[in-house]
């Protein structure tokens, strides 16, 4: 295996609970509290924390499309100021678009969705969204 190249976010054990807690939007800290549940489901794997604001989910090595290789996580999120920004590389990109148009109002950039508040999604589109994210993972 090739040598994974070093990023500035990596996961850490600072408490998930403290970040969210922390989030001074409540619709957003509720939000993130479902997500964490809905990620926990797909991946079987506890939240933990990735620099200072990302919420990962499991453990992978994410080849991006420049062909460098770092370790990540298979799925995440943060909650920020503007909106829920989720992680979700990977995906196959006929599925991707396919669930993209039917999952509400979104806005998209690379292997981000960004999400104002979960209200104005199709929950269980998303939820597949989340599902194909880990598939193979």
């Amino acid at each position: 295996m090739a040598k994974l190249a070093k990023v500035k976010t990596t996961e850490n054990e600072s408490s998930v609970a403290d970040f969210i807690n922390g989030v001074a939007d409540e619709q957003k800290r509720k939000d993130s509290a479902v997500l964490i549940k809905m990620m926990e489901k797909a991946t079987k794997e506890k939240p933990k924390m990735w620099g200072s604001s990302l919420i990962g989910f499991g453990n992978m090595v994410y080849k991006s499309p420049s062909g460098r290789e770092v370790e990540w996580f298979k799925v995440g999120f943060s909650p920020r100021k503007a909106n829920l920004s989720l992680y979700v590389m990977g995906i196959d990109a006929g599925f991707r678009d396919e669930a993209l148009k039917k999952l509400g109002k979104h806005k998209t950039d690379g292997g981000c969705v960004y999400i104002n508040k979960l209200e104005d999604v199709d929950m269980k589109v998303l939820e597949e969204i989340i599902k194909a994210t880990v598939k193979d993972k």
